[in-house]
């Protein structure tokens, strides 16, 4: 019972919360982190323990128990990034050619490597105790990240129009790619030094294997999955096949084995990123099957980032310099973009515009990162708590000021077309 009524008391919270957010005009992910945060163990306590002291709801322990949101956190996931693997349709990428990798390449990897080198300097400033070597590391990596959605609600919602949003929308749908495939070797590398024990096969060839095999992993169960779809013909069978084949990856991803030193596992992100690339290249009827699908995983993506809100620990921020490696955090990874998406843009020979004004539109942070700060926080230990905090923490502030900021961007390089808003309520429209 407790479980159902935590369950229920997230949505409510999120869906609520939301409406809210609309007319404030900031983008439903907030709502939710927010809701969550409100709802959660350091707030008023309905998702937690330790709340306000209210009786009745310091009963309702879901937060508590890591098994049960677990599973959750890590279906999630899996359908978020099958849902980027989506984006990467070999017809849309032809039209783009070269210009977006290595756009997208170059602003993620330079925001990796300048948070990488600005927290080393405050590692060696504040101490290990304070900031460890893999926490840097590890809040690199994370760096690379950016939020789709938030940026395609913005550009959908203004049908903005241009070379600015032509070479954006591809980019966003590359950038998680490159940073799935950067987190693995920078978090690789972080768990080594967490353990104590220097292993070099541990170091430089697990994190390759567990990218290899993950890609390999998403291919072969795409294909199955493709090859399998055809013998249902009826919508509702196919949603319910792209929903078990989902399932089937993430829980294969989470298989580990032991050879030696050598460790074969994989990433379910990776995996399933490359279930939904092979899945939209193969199946001509993918692009309606993933509308439907993101309906059927909405309610599911409410209570992901309700309880991500929820996991936020404000005892973390009550020591300044924890806030303060925050918001550096915060301002270099928006520099790394900005100087990576301006410097890759100019190699390319892109519009001026586009130079001048990408790497700001770049700035929104959520699901995949939260999804990376949640693998550093069961894997790490203390340092994880503190990398997942201090994610949530930039993935709040982004998701606030990041949407406009991308208006913004997006108007002064002239490709926003004045919005008209029709009511669904007026034209008879679900």
């Amino acid at each position: 019972m407790e479980l159902l009524i935590s369950l229920a008391v997230a949505l409510l919270a999120g869906l609520f919360m939301s409406r809210l957010a609309k007319v404030l005009g900031l983008p439903a992910v907030t709502a939710y982190l927010v809701a969550g945060i409100l709802i959660g163990p350091y707030c008023l306590g309905f998702l937690g323990e330790r709340g306000l002291g209210w009786e009745f709801v310091d009963r309702l322990t879901f937060i508590g128990d890591p098994g049960q949101l677990g599973i959750i956190s890590d279906v999630a996931l899996g359908f978020i990034a099958f849902s980027i693997g989506n984006e990467f349709r070999t017809s849309d990428l032809k039209n783009t050619g070269k210009k977006a990798v290595v756009v997208a390449c170059f602003e993620a990897i330079a925001a990796t490597i300048l948070v990488d080198l600005v927290l080393l300097v405050l590692h060696f400033i504040l101490g290990e105790d304070v900031l460890s070597v893999p926490v840097v590391l590890t809040l690199g990596a994370v760096a690379c990240a950016t939020a789709p959605a938030a940026t395609l609600m913005v550009v959908r919602q203004y049908k903005a129009k241009g070379p600015v949003t032509g070479t954006l929308l591809p980019v966003v749908a590359l950038d998680d790619a490159v940073g799935l495939a950067v987190f693995a070797v920078s978090f690789g590398v972080a768990k080594t030094l967490v353990s104590g024990e220097f292993d070099l096969i541990a170091v430089l060839f697990n994190p390759i294997i567990e990218i290899v095999g993950s890609l390999l992993l998403g291919f072969l169960v795409g294909w199955l999955f493709s090859f399998s779809e055809r013998f249902f013909h009826s919508r509702s069978k196919r949603l319910s096949i792209s929903v078990a084949f989902v399932l089937l990856t993430v829980a294969i991803s989470m298989l580990e084995i032991r050879i030696g030193h050598v460790t074969l596992s994989f990433s379910p992100l990776l995996s399933c990123m490359m279930l939904g690339t092979v899945f939209c290249n193969i199946c001509d009827f993918s692009a309606e099957l993933m509308d439907r699908l993101d309906r059927w995983t909405g309610p599911l993506f409410i209570l992901f980032f309700v309880f991500s809100g929820a996991g936020l620990d404000f005892s973390v921020f009550s020591h300044t310099v924890y806030i303060a490696i925050g918001a550096v955090y915060m301002v270099v990874r928006v520099l790394g973009k900005m100087l990576g998406a301006a410097v890759g843009s100019r190699l390319m020979r892109c519009e001026p515009q586009v130079v001048k004004y990408l790497g700001i539109t770049l700035m929104p942070q959520a699901g995949v990162a939260l999804g990376m700060s949640l693998t550093a926080a069961n894997e790490l230990g203390a340092s994880g708590a503190l990398i997942r905090n201090i994610v949530l923490f930039a993935v709040l502030v982004y998701e606030l000021i990041g949407p406009l900021c991308t208006k913004i961007a997006l108007t002064r390089a002239g490709e926003i077309i004045p919005e008209q808003k029709v009511s669904s309520r007026n034209t008879g429209k679900i």
